[in-house]
């Protein structure tokens, strides 16, 4: 580095301040090197005339963004400033917004010499957004509301007073794409003054204006069957629909003569989609919940389906029978509630003492029976689909509360030791050959599979397809018993018909043992009169 010096002043040529060969991790890791550096370059003659300069202009309120139109920096120049940094290697600064900075008060008259691509825009550019969000949904398109419109006007032609409910029974089903079955339903939503006909006029708005058009088939159900002021549907919002289906559908034309099995079969229906749809359990069925079943599915088949026993999804009359013959068998004063020890007797003495005290302690699910210790004809349909489908989700929720003692959501080997030691003493007492504890717990994780093998969440119950057989070997003996001694031509079966679900084979066995036993019945009486007494049967 070449030293000059002028009398006592000793200073650097400030060429050579600008090192081009130090890199930046040479300046960090000798910060001394650094420091020496910067007191050299305080010290140049120029270094201090553009300090003083800059000084004068702060104390003259001078902007530091007019320095290069100030009188005292156009006396140096800038190629003669000293800089530690190459020439052309600083960064660009950031362009200033033409309304002006909290750093900028002075505005340029004239384009920036720099050529900035940045233009000023006089006049904002409105951008118009399509309208993205709609209260009552997307409006339908064009060609479609005119080809529904045009069915409309073929179906009211000769109509000009409008339609009563008989006749519209067509549109529902033909231009709406609904079940038969809801026209009722859906004439009372349009027919607010129950006039008792529905113009052209009254029902386009309603159902074009009203958006109905656009809305997919869960939503329409949803909206026809729902009160305005809920957000969800209630047991009773699926009544109007069962009644015009038990006295429209051709396979249940038979109960016309018995009104009371009438109203059994809707409630048993409506339990049932409860059971299955409403999975948080609180009897109000939501419309998500209502889209991800299948009970929109079994609408549309039961409509189209003559034999109403082929439908098997909620409609079944044979599934109905079944489950109030099973109710009528275990409620011997026919008060219409069950309690304990009605509930023991249930499938032969099948459970244990300690399965039904969790059941009437309410934990797996509240009961809707109002009187204390006794379980009503919706409780106890909830108990036996649980029961007889283990492999349902449903039923493992409700069978996985009453294992888990401390509700903490995990089985420990001590909470199904607990259940299993009542099966045990059953064994001994039925002279079977007990199997220990420790023998059925490395069943257990081996049917399960649990990812800890320490205890069992609800995660690996339904996770496992052998779930169900699992809770047999705690609480259901009879069913444990035939699990070990499995019947070959069970399982083939199971395997020819995968579409049936264990409550649907359940209830086909047991649908011809009380069809067998009622029709033996009524060869051992002439009469034929099977029940002496209307309250001593269902039927």
């Amino acid at each position: 580095m070449d030293v000059e010096e002028t009398g006592k002043v000793v200073f650097l040529d400030p060429d050579m301040l600008q090192l081009q060969e130090v890199s930046p991790f040479a300046l960090k890791s000798s910060p001394y090197v650094a420091e020496e550096l910067f007191s050299q370059w305080l010290s140049l003659p120029d270094t201090c005339r553009l300090i003083k300069s800059l000084l004068a202009d702060a104390k003259a309120g001078v902007p530091f963004s007019a320095l290069e139109n100030s009188t005292n920096t156009n006396a140096l120049s800038i190629n003669a400033l000293p800089s530690l940094f190459p020439t052309g290697s600083t960064p660009p600064l950031s362009p200033r917004s033409s309304s002006g900075s909290p750093r900028t008060t002075k505005q340029r008259s004239s384009p920036s010499s720099l050529g900035s691509p940045l233009k000023v825009v006089r006049e904002p550019v409105r951008e118009i957004i399509p309208q993205f969000y709609f209260k009552n949904g997307r409006p339908p398109p064009n060609e479609m509301k005119e080809h529904f419109i045009f069915q409309i006007d073929n179906r009211y032609y000769g109509h000009l007073d409008g339609l009563q409910l008989l006749e519209f029974k067509s549109v529902t089903k033909e231009i709406c794409k609904l079940p038969s079955f809801f026209s009722s339903a859906l004439f009372k939503k349009i027919d607010v003054n129950f006039t008792g006909t529905i113009t052209r006029d009254q029902f386009i708005d309603y159902w074009i204006r009203g958006n109905m058009l656009s809305l997919d088939l869960p939503t329409q159900i949803f909206t026809i069957l729902k009160q305005p002021h809920r957000t969800y549907l209630v047991q009773d919002d699926f009544k109007p629909i069962m009644r015009e289906l038990l006295s429209s559908h051709p396979g249940l034309e038979f109960l016309h003569s018995t009104p009371e099995f009438q109203e059994r079969y809707a409630e048993t229906v409506i339990h049932r989609i409860f059971y299955y749809i409403n999975r948080s359990g609180n009897g109000r069925l939501t419309l998500r919940e209502l889209k991800r079943g299948n009970l929109i599915d079994a609408m549309l088949h039961v409509d189209e389906e003559e034999d109403i026993n082929k439908v098997l999804r909620y409609f079944s009359y044979e599934h109905f029978y079944v489950i109030y013959c099973k109710f009528w068998e275990l409620d011997t004063d026919h008060d219409f509630f069950i309690d304990r020890e009605n509930l023991i007797k249930y499938g032969n003495h099948s459970l244990t003492y300690r399965i039904v005290d969790r059941i009437f302690s309410q934990v797996p699910r509240k009961f809707s029976s109002k009187v204390e210790g006794k379980m009503n004809y919706e409780d106890f349909v909830h108990f036996i689909l649980a029961e007889e489908d283990k492999s349902s989700e449903p039923s493992l929720e409700y069978w996985f509360k009453c294992i888990d003692l401390d509700g903490n959501g995990v089985l420990t080997p001590n909470e199904m030791l607990f259940f299993y030691e009542e099966q045990l003493h059953r064994m001994e007492c039925m002279a079977q050959e007990p199997v220990l504890f420790e023998d059925i717990l490395c069943q257990i994780v081996d049917m399960i599979g649990p990812e800890n093998e320490g205890y069992i969440t609800l995660r690996d119950v339904k996770n496992s397809k052998l779930s169900g057989n699992v809770f047999n070997i705690l609480f259901n003996l009879n069913k444990f018993i035939a699990f070990e001694t499995r019947d070959p031509f069970l399982i083939r079966q199971e395997r020819e018909d995968p579409s049936m679900t264990e409550w649907d084979r359940f209830a086909h066995r047991e649908y011809i043992r009380l069809s067998m036993e009622e029709d033996g019945e009524d060869m051992s009486n002439a009469s034929g009169d099977v029940w002496e007494e209307s309250l001593e049967a269902p039927f």
